[in-house]
């Protein structure tokens, strides 16, 4: 039944040709920004920017700007990007005088205020194994649709141990966390086979409506308040193939897992905190020691509120 509800509006890239898209594109007068948030990506985010820089804006106008949004990086995310051809800002240097907070979601609700065009493709810095049809592939529903308001890739995305790959065991929070909670409480969003991809569109009106966790909850976020603000048929959904990256630490995934938790929480209950104490354990000197970390779970407001 849940799967239904998606079937009409579930793709792949093959269905649209380059040639295609561009004369789309062309009649309907959108213009596409293609954002990168990043952090600490200097080993992956010029590849991402270059390949797609290249493909997508030097060789066909499919893309109108490349922009990297530096979340607090301390190492050559900034240069190496800048150098492969994207514009960067710094989340904490947009909007000053709104403040600013740590995480993905923050550099993503950061963009709407240096960003001009009318959809927004979000691709993530630290791709491994990807090619750059993702972006023709998100693209597809919001230039040939105009009810498709968001759209998220979805894709094979393996488990990297070393030299061996295992197909379909990546995606550890999706699986343990994100699932169930859809499952338990959203069971329209049940088709969707990545609710936390980082590969996804969506038009620039209609995310300035939502507000944002700051976070790693920012995906799952918005397709909850776009099935409430505009129901489930606005959301579409690609297969883009294969996807790869690097693999984040249990401990790091532990903190990713307790945003998305708290967005979903939110937006069940009413009840939004800014941070909560996550306590892990480790081994050390006198056996086993606890490690406390403070996640933040803050939200921004609608960017066409500020």
């Amino acid at each position: 039944m849940t799967w239904d509800l998606l079937a009409h509006r579930t793709h792949r890239w093959q269905q649209w040709e380059l040639g295609d898209l561009m004369s789309a594109k062309e009649v309907s007068g959108i213009t596409v920004s293609l954002v990168v948030p990043a952090r600490n990506e200097a080993a992956t985010v010029g590849d991402v920017v270059g390949r797609l820089r290249q493909r997508l804006m030097d060789t066909v106008a499919l893309v109108d700007e490349v922009v990297v949004i530096d979340s607090d990086s301390d190492d050559d995310t900034f240069a190496v990007a800048e150098g492969a051809g994207a514009v960067v800002y710094r989340a904490k240097d947009i909007r000053p005088e709104l403040g600013t907070f740590p995480g993905k979601g923050e550099a993503m609700w950061k963009s709407l205020f240096v960003t001009k065009g009318d959809v927004l493709v979000f691709i993530d810095a630290d791709l491994l194994d990807w090619d750059t049809h993702f972006v023709p592939g998100l693209l597809g529903p919001l230039l040939t649709d105009r009810d498709v308001q968001l759209v998220k890739g979805f894709y094979e995305r393996p488990f990297l141990d070393g030299d061996f790959a295992t197909a379909y065991e990546g995606g550890r929070v999706t699986e343990l966390v994100a699932r169930p909670l859809i499952a338990l409480h959203f069971p329209e969003l049940a088709g969707l086979v990545q609710p936390l991809a980082g590969e996804w569109a969506v038009r620039r009106d209609h995310f300035a409506s939502l507000p944002v966790p700051t976070g790693y909850a920012v995906e799952l976020a918005a397709l909850i308040d776009t099935l409430r603000l505009v129901g489930v048929d606005a959301i579409a959904q690609v297969d883009l193939g294969r996807r790869a990256h690097r693999h984040q630490s249990l401990r790091d995934l532990g903190a990713m897992a307790t945003q998305v938790i708290a967005a979903a929480w939110a937006r069940s209950s009413g009840d939004v905190r800014d941070t909560v104490e996550l306590r892990q354990y480790s081994s050390g000197a006198g056996g086993i020691v606890p490690l406390v970390r403070e996640v933040p779970l803050g939200e921004r407001p609608p960017a066409r509120s500020v």
